[in-house]
């Protein structure tokens, strides 16, 4: 693999996925995946930083250079953060291996 990648995670209130995708894209991620998931809330929190947890949740995977990771991470908290109605949170896993993108298996194999 020739540039580190890694995965952000973007997890946000049912409906507000264009939210994030707009705000990555705009910091320079092509796209991503979208799952659906529920969340379960912890009532002690929600008491204590007063937010309500829904618990239909959208998942949205985008994989990205690392040297977009900060700008894609900033961007998606601006555009659907805690303080918008997506109130998403988003966080960013390291890709080890990877195939698939701008090389082709037989290319992968031959480095190996």
């Amino acid at each position: 693999m020739n540039k580190p990648y890694v995965a952000i995670v973007s997890i946000v209130n049912r409906g507000f996925t264009d939210l994030v995708m707009e705000a990555a894209k705009q910091a320079g991620a092509r796209g991503g995946t979208v799952l659906t998931g529920r969340g379960s809330g912890n009532k002690e929190a929600e008491a204590f930083f007063g937010v309500t947890v829904t618990p239909e949740k959208e998942i949205v995977l985008i994989l990205v250079e690392k040297a977009l990771s900060d700008a894609v991470l900033m961007a998606i908290n601006e555009g659907a953060g805690m303080k918008t109605k997506g109130m998403g949170i988003a966080f960013a896993l390291p890709v080890d291996d990877l195939v698939g993108i701008g090389e082709t298996v037989e290319e992968t194999k031959e480095s190996l």
